[in-house]
């Protein structure tokens, strides 16, 4: 195991991608120049991408804070691999040529992944003013977004209808009410009730009409002189069991037929989101035999989904800082009762706000060992012993994992790391107790000139291009 050295970094480091650590050796950590950068890409108000891996990013970060003396300098702090975004959308495009993904942004509101989205031609998942307005700023047409909240406010409804933002969802008849009033020209789309049982978070709880109730709202909605295009769903969000897609999209064919009954013809189909990153080729083989099946003649119909962990999950890594250790009993006979309590500068009022409403468990792993970066086979020395790991802030619901094995050698100073932490993270950081949400490091892994990192690249570069041409569009107009 190597100490820390602030001026000459010795990482023992196993990855395969070894290549990134001597952009590290003998680097002035006060320089803010990027470890390794084939391109200079930055957008105005945003932190410069960067290239590299994500180990290099998680080592450099922790070296700036131990060099760094003054307060917070020890904050918890995300690495965002945005190649990662670039790879999981050619794996939709593989799996599933014929859905058009509409990324659901509250799963992650990002600057740079929204450029990135964009950039890529995906199309929107909004639900709100403000997350309208952030896709509507990047130049994105109004076409490519879908305003799938089925219960909108009033004013929001008026301000789609003035930006032409036409294609929205509805589940009740006052809510075709309201649209009546505010964007009569707007393109509905009737959401219907799946079952979500199998799923992390069941948003059928909420939202959805059972299908039986199809042709009453659909009669409403000719009596309102609207005009109803298509049919969506959503098995609910991080779905664990892929055969339910294939009920759902037999539900929609009902809703289709009904709809034909009525003199409907709809174009739309939206199979929602759902899709679990370790199961999608699963899900997407369900989802593609159940759309042939039930839907063998679809030329004239346009099938979208509103994919929004699957995007982002695996890109972002937090990585934490434990501020206090408490040994709270030295015998070693109970594993089920945790030895040591670790407090970290993270919690369910931040980054781990899954844990606390949806029960989510999380796993950390070690970065920093007693003050060292440690290698596989010293980690693997290490006994370890049953754990706690608690947030920052004085509630004591403030739990992030109520039993987990860490090394022993753990101290205070530390840092754990937390992989998987793109979706539903940053998005529901609130500032309890004073704490501040964690700074975001952007760049693209992989050896210069690597498929997705230089097609990632690519992309942002061009959408930095057209935002460069915008701005000064607007300034010669002013």
């Amino acid at each position: 195991m190597t100490k820390l050295d602030v001026l000459s970094i010795d990482f023992e480091f196993s990855h395969p991608k070894d290549a990134f650590v001597s952009c590290l050796e003998g680097s002035d950590i006060n320089n803010s120049s990027p470890v390794f950068d084939p391109g200079h890409i930055v957008f105005p108000g945003l932190p410069r991408l960067l290239s590299g891996h994500t180990d290099v990013h998680l080592r450099e970060g922790i070296i700036r804070a131990f060099a760094d003396n003054t307060p917070n300098s020890e904050s918890a702090f995300f690495t965002a691999d945005l190649s990662q975004v670039y790879a999981q959308h050619a794996r939709w495009v593989k799996n599933l040529p014929d859905v058009e993904p509409f990324f659901a942004i509250k799963s992650n509101p990002d600057p740079y992944v929204l450029r990135l989205l964009a950039g890529l031609g995906t199309g929107f998942d909004c639900a709100s003013h403000n997350e309208i307005r952030q896709v509507l700023d990047l130049g994105v047409d109004p076409s490519r977004i879908i305003f799938a909240n089925p219960c909108k406010p009033t004013s929001i409804i008026r301000f789609a209808a003035m930006e032409s933002v036409n294609v929205m969802t509805f589940d009740n008849a006052d809510e075709l009410v309201k649209i009546a009033r505010s964007h009569p020209k707007a393109k509905l789309v009737i959401r219907i009730l799946t079952d979500d049982s199998k799923s992390l978070y069941r948003l059928g709880l909420k939202f959805g009409v059972p299908v039986s109730a199809v042709p009453t709202l659909l009669m409403k909605a000719q009596e309102l002189k609207l005009d109803v295009v298509g049919v969506s769903f959503h098995v609910g969000s991080g779905c664990m069991d892929s055969n339910v897609f294939g009920d759902a999209i037999g539900r929609a064919k009902q809703a289709f037929v009904m709809g034909s009954a009525l003199g409907y013809e709809f174009t739309i189909l939206d199979v929602g989101g759902g899709f679990e990153d370790a199961e999608f080729e699963k899900m997407a083989a369900v989802l593609r035999e159940a759309i042939d099946v039930h839907f063998p003649e679809r030329k004239n119909i346009r099938v979208i989904a509103e994919p929004g962990r699957f995007f982002v999950t695996r890109a972002f890594t937090l990585a934490v800082n434990i501020i206090a250790r408490r040994v709270v009993r030295t015998d070693g006979n109970d594993e089920e009762t945790p030895q040591v309590m670790y407090y970290i500068n993270d919690g369910v009022y931040g980054s781990f706000n899954s844990v606390l409403f949806e029960r989510e468990t999380v796993h950390p792993y070690v970065v920093t060992l007693n003050g060292s970066f440690p290698s596989s086979s010293s980690l693997a020395r290490e006994p370890l012993v049953p754990s706690s790991v608690w947030g920052p802030t004085c509630d004591s619901t403030d739990y992030v994992c109520p039993l987990v094995k860490l090394p022993l050698g753990l101290k205070v100073g530390d840092w754990l790391g937390f992989r998987g932490m793109g979706a539903y993270t940053l998005c529901t950081t609130t500032q309890f107790n004073g704490f501040e949400p964690s700074q975001v490091v952007y760049y693209t892994s992989g050896i210069e000139g690597s498929m997705e990192a230089s097609a990632t690249r690519r992309v942002l570069a061009g959408m930095m291009k057209r935002e460069s041409r915008g701005i000064m569009a607007t300034y010669s107009a002013s």
